[in-house]
């Protein structure tokens, strides 16, 4: 078990059962929990803000998270609700195909008053999936916590908005001009740093004065479900110890090549799909 570190970071958001069919087998994951996880390996204490069923796959959760040493006190356990799961697929070169998703508890998931107080504690909050409308990010930034979103893993297009975030995630196709158009964009709509992963391109990173690249890790790949959760990791790792745009951008792509060589969103031992 990895030691647990003092909370630095928090996440907020998914969760689920990554269900491989063609495997049978299954991993825990989701963008939050993936965040949470990677910090929590690269040295950054955090603390997972989310929801589980209360039948084994919130178990598995939950020890998931436990034995890599994040903080797990304020997970709620929904009575009569499930554990998310997502089926996945493969497509040529390991690209993950991502089919069926049920929510289960994260459907309804919105953290409370209490739960909302001890994030602004945290040196940075990261936000995954939440069909919150945008609450908890601006509710966060108009306090001045420091707040980053996967633009890219939000689905509601009331949650999309840039605006008051530290650090805006998304995606664009396969060349970083277009990232850095991309990140432009972001920019002029409010956030104050812009990462932009462009596939096998590289990737992009932008404040209003000044930009950084980083050209893509070439990898032999087993999996790339979960590498941009990792980035982001790698990423904000390194920003929160105050390392430049360019050497966030690099640890972002390292632990991300690292993560395409392995099965799932980060290392655990796989379950048998029943």
């Amino acid at each position: 078990m990895i030691a647990a570190l003092r909370t630095i970071a928090a996440t907020v958001g998914d969760n689920c059962i990554d269900r491989y069919l063609p495997l049978g087998r299954t991993l825990v994951g989701g963008n939050a929990v993936n965040v949470a996880v990677h910090l929590a390996r690269l040295g950054i204490g955090s603390a997972y803000f989310g929801a589980v069923g209360a039948d084994p796959d919130g178990g598995r959760v939950l020890a998931a998270l436990r034995d890599n040493g994040v903080a797990t006190a304020d997970v709620r356990v929904v009575d009569g609700a499930s554990t998310g799961t997502t089926d996945i697929t493969f497509g040529p070169g390991g690209e993950r195909i991502i089919g069926h998703e049920d929510l289960g508890a994260c459907a309804a998931y919105r953290p409370t008053a209490d739960e909302m107080a001890r994030l602004a504690l945290a040196g940075h909050v990261h936000i995954g999936w939440l069909d919150d409308g945008g609450a908890v990010k601006r509710t966060l930034a108009a306090a001045g916590t420091d707040v980053s979103q996967d633009l890219s893993v939000t689905s509601p297009a009331a949650g999309r908005s840039p605006a008051g975030l530290a650090v805006a995630f998304a995606s664009a196709g396969g060349s970083l001009a277009e990232g850095e158009a991309v990140a432009a964009s972001l920019l002029a709509a409010g956030a104050r740093t812009a990462v932009v992963t462009c596939g096998a391109a590289g990737s992009v990173a932008a404040t209003v004065e000044s930009i950084a690249r980083m050209d893509a890790r070439p990898v032999a790949v087993v999996d790339t479900l979960g590498a941009g959760d990792t980035f982001i990791a790698g990423f904000l790792a390194a920003r929160l110890r105050g390392e430049p745009l360019e050497e966030c951008l690099r640890n972002g792509r390292d632990a991300a090549a690292a993560t395409c060589g392995h099965l799932g969103g980060f290392p655990q031992v796989p379950g048998m799909l029943t």
